[in-house]
């Protein structure tokens, strides 16, 4: 039989684990209460841990909240690469599949719940937040995610139906035509709108990126 002293070390979290849980626990306060006013006390009590043990491993709130997001997006751009990877191994129909891609990038919106809702604070307070941290969270996330996506494009092009020079500037496109009229007007997915009204601005942009991007003997 153990001594109660053997429990208690047997139950507490390694730094690591305990780390995770001030992360997990600072997505859930930045994304109910935005930058501007999440304290660090909310985010311990969020925890369940003292305040002092979350100022071990971030030394503020700038610190936290550039983790929270470098994280988070991070699992959303490796998630939209996978998607990329599996809607554009194999074109079959173009129209078809483009607009199957479309329809599962939009998937994180749900998925990543917290990390858009995040992101609809940081729209709002952009001019509040601290210089650098919208540079580094575009870099590692959407715009990783437009890079992963561009390279799925070229792949496509080499097949011949699409005719692509800037696959960087196709990625850029696809996503401002088909996914972003989604985006703009489910508010970041805060406010879902129909599947017809989904399909169908999903259509409109991939009619749209296929007329910009199609070979110019199929025009």
């Amino acid at each position: 039989m153990g001594t109660p002293q053997a429990t208690t070390v047997r139950g507490k979290a390694g730094p690591a684990e305990e780390r995770q849980d001030v992360l997990r626990a600072a997505r859930s306060v930045f994304a109910r209460e935005g930058w501007t006013h999440t304290t660090l006390d909310a985010v311990a009590g969020e925890a369940g841990l003292e305040p002092d043990t979350v100022g071990h491993y971030f030394k503020d709130k700038e610190q936290l909240l550039l983790s929270v997001l470098l994280d988070s997006s991070a699992s959303v751009a490796a998630a939209l690469t996978v998607i990329a990877e599996d809607h554009l191994g194999e074109i079959t129909d173009l129209a078809q599949d483009l607009a199957a891609l479309g329809r599962a990038w939009l998937t994180p919106l749900t998925a990543f719940a917290e990390h858009f809702a995040i992101v609809r604070h940081i729209s709002a307070e952009a001019a509040r937040l601290p210089a650098g941290v919208l540079e580094m969270w575009q870099n590692s996330g959407p715009l990783q995610a437009q890079r992963e996506l561009a390279r799925r494009l070229e792949a496509v092009a080499a097949q011949g139906p699409l005719d692509i020079t800037d696959a960087g500037h196709a990625a850029g496109r696809f996503i401002q035509l088909i996914s972003a009229p989604v985006v703009q007007r489910s508010f970041h997915g805060a406010l879902p709108l129909a599947d017809f009204e989904t399909d169908a601005l999903i259509a409109d942009g991939v009619a749209d990126f296929i007329r910009l991007f199609s070979p110019v003997s199929a025009r």
